[in-house]
């Protein structure tokens, strides 16, 4: 671990981050609600994540006893920060295998949806994946394929790909279609809409088409990708050149949320 990472301003300790009880109530609330509807919606793997992790239900983790585990399991590691941090920083601390936590919680009135990440889509949606090998290292490896899309002025199709697929994307498993992005497994409400609703695309997973595929972060996806596995996203970043890339990107054109092309490949349940 690079310690000048740790020196950043926005980067605090965790001992800042003293809750109320009201707060851990919230979180209670939270948990609650998510651990009755997951067994049914989320990827295999997540629910080991959970299980391995054993987050307990009443109080917000505390981050050295979350390290523990996730240093001896994937030699990954949170960091608590004090908020947004750059785009740079963020995939420098991905890139050293750590994964940079908030450490507030949303407000009662923001428990059906919240805009940005507060500590329970952080340690309740992120944080159970990174128990995952094979997951763990795609994140890794995001991070150093995210400094070098910065390097080449590409960060915005960066982010789109880390949007569709850590935060809310889609997997195909024996019992069918599952959520196992972040954004989905800490939501109640769109956990529920992203397997059951008519309205969303479900689209078989492709690397350019999700680069290219425009998001607002103020409601519920339109589209959503599906992928087989986590070694396809591994081996998907595995073999990206950006500066190979820029020349398909630029060639392809943007796409409206929700918008289905004649080349699409719709995913079914099963």
């Amino acid at each position: 671990m690079d310690a000048r990472l740790l020196q950043h301003p926005m980067v605090t300790t965790e001992d800042a981050a003293v809750y109320s009880d009201f707060e851990h109530e919230t979180w209670a609330i939270l948990f609650a609600r998510q651990k009755q509807l997951l067994p049914q919606y989320a990827a295999p793997e997540v629910l080991e994540g959970m299980k391995i992790l054993d987050i307990r239900e009443d109080k917000i983790p505390n981050f050295s006893w979350i390290n523990e585990i996730l240093e001896r399991e994937t030699n990954f590691r949170v960091v608590p920060v004090k908020g947004f941090i750059p785009e740079k920083l963020f995939f420098e601390f991905l890139s050293q295998r750590c994964f940079p936590t908030t450490c507030f919680i949303r407000k009662r009135e923001q428990l059906e949806y919240l805009v940005e990440p507060d500590v329970f889509h952080d340690v309740f949606g992120h944080v159970p994946l990174l128990v995952n090998p094979i997951f763990a290292n795609f994140m890794q490896e995001f991070g150093k394929k995210g400094l070098e899309s910065i390097e080449h002025d590409l960060y915005r199709y960066a982010a789109a790909l880390y949007w569709f697929t850590v935060e809310f994307g889609l997997i195909q498993t024996a019992k069918g279609i599952k959520v196992y992005g972040a954004g989905i497994t800490s939501s109640i409400g769109e956990t529920q809409y992203s397997i059951d609703s008519d309205k969303p695309n479900r689209l078989k997973f492709n690397m350019i088409r999700a680069m290219k595929t425009l998001y607002r972060i103020d409601h519920f996806q339109e589209s959503y990708f599906v992928i087989q596995d986590y070694q396809e996203l591994f081996d998907t970043l595995l073999h990206m050149d950006w500066q190979k890339l820029k020349l398909i990107i630029d060639s392809f054109p943007d796409i409206d949320e929700g918008v289905v092309r004649s080349d699409d490949e719709l995913m079914q349940e099963g």
